[in-house]
């Protein structure tokens, strides 16, 4: 007979949660906000990009962090698979029915992938000459280079930025202490959803068909080198450099980086304190054949909206 007043319990116990038609309480914008600004803030001090547009891209487009991408897929900015896409997918209706999106292990892959979905397009490559403090170039910028099709993309943004004072985010010195006080007021309140996580397992990625992994927080070429069992001289060979404390997120090639670019990608428009060897990070090209293709000697930098060419140059012949 107990046996059966349990059961009979729980059915009445599940009966009145349906009859209140409960659903999971949405995060709020604020609660947004405060979960992802210091990595947003990380994100902007490693590319350029504006803390600013990177909280407020993710803000407009995950519904603040309660959309289904966002929460199946940890998919923040609603980027698409397109090539050479070679991880998990989320498939979800847009512009057409069953699009194919990128699903991200978590949340900061998202973000990380963000930022790099935007450095590595040539459409918006005049966006990283504007100072990071000019939110509403860089707004009218994304909306102007196809970014989204909504015509009203960029007032979206600017407002969302104006309205939640996210322009702070971008005038404030970036350091470790702004870093810290952003996630320790993150610690402080309470919030009823789980803080975001840093990768554990090193992925290996491609870029240029290039191997290359990604530092952490104050690691060393000669951390990575002992993890992965590479030759430490060899590794900062691969990388064009010595041995030298990486910043959170860097590319790290594991293998030697090519001569070249594909032919459809020959020329990069340097942006704001971009710097040869920066270049050759993006792209995995050799340094050495960067200088050679550009005519240009070792130490040589760019200016901003120069044109630097990966591939070997005819004009110049």
């Amino acid at each position: 007979m107990r046996f059966y007043t349990v059961i009979f319990t729980a059915f009445l116990l599940g009966c009145a949660l349906s009859a209140t038609g409960q659903t999971p309480r949405k995060t709020t914008r604020e609660e947004y906000i405060l979960k992802y600004k210091a990595l947003s803030v990380r994100q902007m001090n490693i590319t350029g990009i504006p803390a600013s547009i990177i909280m407020a891209q993710a803000c407009l487009e995950s519904d603040n962090g309660n959309s289904r991408l966002a929460v199946e897929a940890n998919n923040h900015f609603g980027i698409k698979c397109h090539k050479p896409w070679d991880g998990d997918k989320i498939y979800h209706d847009d512009d057409k029915k069953q699009e194919c999106f990128r699903k991200y292990d978590t949340s900061e892959g998202s973000f990380f992938d963000h930022s790099e979905f935007l450095r590595n397009r040539d459409r918006y490559a005049a966006l990283f000459s504007l100072p990071a403090s000019d939110y509403k170039g860089w707004a009218h910028g994304l909306k102007k280079a196809g970014y989204a099709t909504n015509p009203v993309y960029a007032e979206l943004l600017i407002k969302i930025i104006e309205d939640n004072k996210l322009y702070e985010l971008d005038t404030e010195p970036v350091n470790e202490q702004l870093l810290a006080r952003l996630e320790l007021e993150q610690k402080q309140n309470i919030i009823e959803i789980d803080s975001y996580i840093f990768e554990v397992h090193r992925r290996q990625r491609l870029r240029n068909k290039v191997k290359y992994v990604l530092a952490r927080d104050r690691e060393s070429y000669k951390d990575i080198a002992i993890e992965l069992g590479i030759n430490l001289k060899k590794l900062e060979q691969y990388n064009d450099t010595n041995d030298h404390v990486l910043s959170y997120g860097e590319m790290v090639y594991i293998e030697k980086k090519k001569r070249s670019t594909a032919k459809d990608q020959p020329v990069h428009v340097a942006g704001r304190n971009e710097t040869m060897h920066s270049i050759s990070q993006r792209y995995a090209v050799r340094l050495d054949k960067l200088y050679e293709y550009n005519g240009m000697k070792k130490g040589q930098e760019p200016m901003p909206g120069d044109e630097v060419f990966l591939r070997k140059n005819k004009r110049r012949r």
